[in-house]
């Protein structure tokens, strides 16, 4: 059974305690983490406080960092074909989906590492007796609390935008995911990075990721995950009024209109409900279909459901087990208490007759108001509902306190186009869902955050704006 490190001043560090890691494909214990302690936390603080004041990471010219970015990425895809067997065991995920991770990962230290040197402040005109200009500067030490659904992606999209800008980070991984993150980490060690830069911690949130939220030194915060966690975090940090980017959770609706195309909109619905298990913030959680057309699409969407092979990751099933067993008895309570409210479960809504942690695929019929269409389920599950208008429709989209992503298919670019304008998110797909990529900004609105990840726009969510003003002497 490997046991894994922390990674703190560039050394992998041990700790007295350890993290059990389980598969939940077997329900069975495979790996160990060292769990850090405050002691640990303050050491990576320590590190990444002598790394700003050094000014290794912003005293270079930023080809420099741009050199090193690139290494990373080459680095991430020597060792994406051992990193995405790690992730599928500790996560569960589809073997192909935890490649496509590691594939990501490195095309985000690709993309930035092209911004490094782009960081660009303005001249302002003030009169002939004045000269004026911007600067963007690092904000210092940015610590970075990573979720489990996808780590190595969603620690990477934070991570290469802060390094590129000159920031030293300390990183929170998932207590429950872990492993991958640290194969991440020893292929940065090969960038060239300076010491101090990047920090990877494995702790309890409620201790390590407390106490560095709260750490004198933090400068900046990145959180990833449930709306409830991100409020705590919230509250600590308005103490000293640490700069924050909050990605939490969604509800995210697709609006189908009569003139869907079928195909098209099932391809999404594969996609959007049970990549990943529905494990996925921005997962397509309902689906509003025009009730000229509504039949149609709940009976195909069920077969769809109904089709999807089940079973491990490494296997390459298309619906893979959920994370941990007590993810899956949320989903399922979630589930029943659907049914008690009346909503009609068309299909799945129990765990599937497997080893692991498996939640069949779940399709339910609900009203708007129902708790099922309200709250975030995590899990593998939709909600599917007609609508008869499209003011009808846009107002069930927007109402939930909700707006990370929607979508909106059919044949009429000018209606698509319209609704899409009405629709309350930071992202909207027309007829593919999660039509975007690492270049397209991400975020929400509402509960769902705020601040944007990806994209030329993430990379100003890792810098301060200081503007210097000049007064011009008159020569005599």
């Amino acid at each position: 059974m490997q046991h894994y490190l922390n990674y703190v001043n560039g050394q992998w560090r041990d700790a007295s305690r350890q993290l059990e890691v389980i598969n939940p494909a077997t329900d069975k214990v495979f790996a160990t983490i060292a769990r850090a302690s405050i002691e640990d936390a303050d050491a990576a603080m320590e590190a990444a406080q002598r790394c700003v004041n050094s000014g290794a990471l912003t005293d270079v010219r930023p080809v420099k960092r741009a050199a090193w970015m690139l290494k990373a990425a080459e680095a991430i895809r020597e060792i994406a074909e051992e990193g995405a067997l790690i992730l599928c065991r500790e996560n569960g995920k589809n073997l192909d989906t935890a490649r496509e991770e590691f594939d990501e990962a490195a095309r985000l230290f690709e993309y930035y590492g092209g911004m490094t040197d782009k960081i660009e402040g303005v001249s302002i005109p003030l009169g002939k007796d004045y000269v004026d200009f911007t600067q963007y500067i690092p904000m210092g030490i940015s610590v970075q609390i990573i979720p489990w659904n996808f780590p190595v992606s969603i620690c990477a999209r934070s991570l290469a935008p802060a390094l590129a800008a000159g920031n030293a980070v300390v990183i929170k991984s998932p207590e429950v995911s872990p492993l991958a993150i640290s194969l991440l980490i020893k292929a940065l060690e090969k960038a060239g990075f300076p010491q101090g830069a990047i920090n990877l911690l494995c702790g309890k949130g409620s201790e390590v990721g407390t106490h560095l939220v709260k750490h004198h030194d933090t400068n900046h915060i990145v959180f990833t995950g449930s709306v409830a966690t991100g409020q705590r975090i919230l509250k600590d940090a308005a103490e000293r009024a640490i700069p924050s980017v909050m990605e939490l959770g969604g509800k995210s609706a697709a609006i189908a209109f009569a003139d869907v195309d079928i195909e098209q909109l099932l391809r999404s619905v594969k996609i959007g409900v049970f990549y990943n298990s529905g494990q996925v913030c921005s997962a397509m959680s309902r689906l509003l279909v025009h009730r000229s057309r509504y039949e149609e699409v709940k009976k195909a969407v069920v077969q769809l459901a109904e089709s999807l092979t089940v079973g491990i990751g490494e296997n390459h099933a298309e619906l893979t087990p959920v994370v941990s067993r007590n993810h899956r008895q949320q989903i399922l309570t979630m589930v029943d208490n659907a049914r008690e409210e009346g909503a009609n479960v068309l299909t799945g809504g129990k765990a599937a007759d497997l080893e692991g942690y498996f939640v069949l695929p779940t399709i339910i019929e609900a009203s708007a108001d129902m708790s099922i269409a309200q709250e975030e389920v995590f899990g593998p599950v939709m909600v599917i509902m007609p609508f008869d208008d499209e003011d009808q429709a846009v107002a069930i989209a927007n109402g939930t306190e909700y707006g990370l992503v929607a979508g909106v298919f059919g044949e009429n670019l000018n209606q698509t186009l319209r609704v899409a304008n009405r629709l309350i998110a930071g992202q909207v797909f027309i007829n593919e869902w999660f039509a975007s990529g690492v270049e397209t900004p991400f975020g929400g609105v509402g509960l769902s955050g705020f601040g944007r990840e990806k994209g030329q726009e993430a990379i100003y969510s890792y810098v301060q704006t200081r503007n210097i003003g000049i007064r011009l002497k008159h020569s005599v």
